[in-house]
């Protein structure tokens, strides 16, 4: 350890792991620790199931659930976007060959009538939907065909909504879609998490309307991509990327504290010897005095014989429960793989409820996701702190990431990741070297 860093990375969940693998291969020199003897920290997934139970104090599984080394049960569950962001990331930097994705089935949304519906991305659905009367599906129709055009390059296809003017409430007024409507697009195509974006310039929605519509477009079923043995295999791939590039890890460290010169990070020391190096990066749960409580979030795990009901029997899905359908001020996320994608014992299902906390009685918050499950064999309930960095990092060279939040997907975190790169180099990370997509490495 007497060696000199540029960087060190403390904690392997997927957004340190990314960072790693991105350093690495800007040609920085990484070392990676990790507490923990495993990969993944707070996201990591669990196997064999008897872990699982286990964790959460629960009698061991009997034999109904098959061999317990068939399991691999995700703590926070998320989907990829088939056009997004961490699959460019994945498809850039290479780690598509240690991993292989499954697309998932069905995309759901509840309507106000309760009703889960599928969440129609083209014309053709648009108009075979049960989300809307006939007179609004035209409607709606003539404004996925305006998305689909839009560019914000060219003025021409903008018919009189300027993306960094125009809002997207003036948007929906233009095209006359019903709250309804625009609650559906906004939550479960835009994949808001509230209605902020409503007063804000239209830009930034029609683009990510339009990157569920172009992943949609790429398998068919649904926009979301999820990796066989779930999703511990993306940390490793990214460590396994990190170590190609040179990156150095070490797991199974106690980290006794990260040193500072004059304000600066300057090293870490574990087991009594320091790692010399000029930035850290690092998840909260390391520096407890650098990050801020932000909220919580529940998250059930859900182990079921059954597909969810209502979803033609798929054997993935994704569901969103908008605010407005359960009276709340923020989504409700259903998540459900199963033993096809290798993480669960044959015929077996595994679903996750999700939201952000609100009241005194999380368990209670996330019952309008659970109603839909139908029966569930066993249930296991987490409440998390969810933590941000109470600054830039910029001065004292510590960059801190965000804990994981209630979305489904990725998004979120990519944002992250890309975020803490650019505070960290100074530069963004730069996407016009993706010269593959998926197809190509098939």
């Amino acid at each position: 350890m007497d060696e000199d860093y540029d960087c060190i990375v403390l904690g392997t969940g997927l957004t340190e792991c990314i960072l790693s693998g991105m350093l690495s291969v800007s040609g920085k020199k990484v070392l990676h620790m990790d507490r923990n003897k495993y990969y993944g920290g707070e996201s990591a997934s669990l196997t064999p199931l008897e872990e699982l139970f286990t964790k959460f104090g629960v009698p061991a599984p009997d034999e109904t659930y098959g061999r317990g080394r068939d399991w691999n049960v995700d703590l926070i569950p998320k989907f990829l976007m088939a056009n997004g962001q961490l699959v460019k990331l994945l498809v850039h930097t290479g780690v598509t060959r240690y991993l292989e994705f499954k697309s998932i089935e069905g995309s759901y949304v509840m309507g106000r009538s309760g009703k889960i519906s599928k969440v129609p991305a083209d014309e053709k659905e648009a108009l075979t939907s049960d989300l809307m009367g006939l007179f609004e599906k035209r409607r709606f129709k003539n404004f996925l065909v305006f998305v689909q055009d839009f560019s914000e390059e060219d003025p021409k296809t903008w018919k009189d909504c300027d993306p960094k003017a125009t809002t997207m409430a003036e948007v929906y007024k233009k095209y006359g879609l019903d709250d309804n409507t625009s609650d559906f697009v906004g939550h479960a195509l835009a994949l808001y998490r509230n209605d902020d974006y409503l007063k804000q310039p239209c830009g930034e929605a029609m683009k990510r309307i339009k990157l569920y519509s172009d992943s949609l477009a790429r398998y068919g079923k649904s926009p979301y991509l999820y990796p066989l043995y779930g999703l511990g295999e993306l940390p490793q791939g990214f460590a396994r990327l990190s170590a190609i590039y040179g990156g150095t890890y070490m797991l199974d460290k106690p980290i006794e504290e990260i040193v500072y010169e004059g304000g600066k990070v300057v090293g870490v020391k574990s087991a009594g010897e320091t790692a010399k190096c000029k930035q850290v990066y690092c998840d909260p749960t390391y520096v407890s005095d650098k990050v801020k409580k932000t909220g919580q979030v529940v998250r059930c795990i859900c182990l079921m014989d059954h597909p969810i009901p209502n979803t033609k029997d798929a054997l993935s899905t994704q569901i969103i429960i908008p605010q407005k359908q359960c009276g709340r001020n923020s989504d409700i996320y259903v998540t459900m793989v199963s033993y096809t994608h290798q993480v669960a014992g044959k015929n077996w299902f595994v679903a996750n409820v999700s939201t952000n906390v609100e009241t005194a009685n999380p368990e209670a918050e996330i019952q309008p996701g659970l109603n839909l499950l139908g029966p569930i064999k066993q249930k296991f309930l987490q409440v998390s702190d969810v933590f941000a960095p109470v600054d830039s990092g910029c001065d004292s060279q510590l960059f801190v990431s965000k804990s994981y939040d209630a979305t489904s997907h990725f998004e979120t975190t990519c944002l992250d990741v890309l975020d803490i790169f650019k505070r960290g180099t100074g530069e963004d990370f730069d996407f016009s070297k993706v010269k593959h997509t998926l197809e190509d490495q098939e």
